[in-house]
């Protein structure tokens, strides 16, 4: 092959070229509904807990790519549900974790900060996104979730009465960790408070 007909064959092969990254996605609004929403509103630093958000598809139609996007109310740093924005300016990277994400969603990890997708739902089907994560800034935090239809903004989710398929929680983090010892006789890590 001539370098001619090498530099000629690139950009067929290389990024940018060739159908949209959206293409596949079909256009149009699917109807969900949240069947269950909970994150413990007390929480202590250093202990595991899970965020759970069970979807059900309430259309009569297949939604294209169910997903669950978390966000916070830090209006400086709006995709980041488990974390928040420092004010220091000595810092790489101003986001600072509120909780620790030990597990998201299996099998639902995206390209997007934030946003977890569990693959189609037929109509009637429900899907269950869990989180498990540890809480390692004490205070009060909103959490907010969101779900959508598909990761490429054609395919919308709509909630009951016609709005947006989403909710949020309040958490307290306190700021004694969770006490915990290892049991000498089984190596099982024994938490002294619940």
């Amino acid at each position: 092959m001539t370098a001619a007909a090498a530099l000629a064959a690139g950009p067929l092969a290389g990024c940018g070229g060739g159908e949209r990254q959206d293409a596949d996605e079909p256009s149009g609004t699917f109807k969900v509904e949240v069947v269950k929403a909970s994150f413990p509103k007390k929480q202590r630093l250093a202990k595991q807990a899970e965020l759970r958000v069970v979807v059900r598809n309430a259309d009569t139609k297949t939604v294209p790519n169910v997903a669950v996007t978390i966000t916070s109310d830090d209006a400086k740093n709006p995709t980041g549900g488990f974390s928040t924005t420092s004010s220091r300016a000595d810092l790489a990277d101003a986001r600072r974790p509120i909780w620790i994400v030990d597990r998201g969603p299996r099998g639902g990890d995206t390209a997007y900060v934030g946003t977890w997708a569990l693959g189609p739902l037929r109509a009637g089907q429900q899907r269950e996104f869990v989180w498990k994560v540890t809480a390692i800034q004490p205070g009060t935090h909103k959490v907010r979730y969101r779900v959508a239809a598909g990761l490429d903004g054609k395919a919308k989710a709509e909630g009951g009465g016609g709005g947006a398929a989403s909710g949020s929680f309040e958490v307290a983090v306190s700021d004694k960790p969770s006490q915990a010892s290892v049991d000498p006789d089984t190596g099982d890590v024994v938490r002294g408070d619940s």
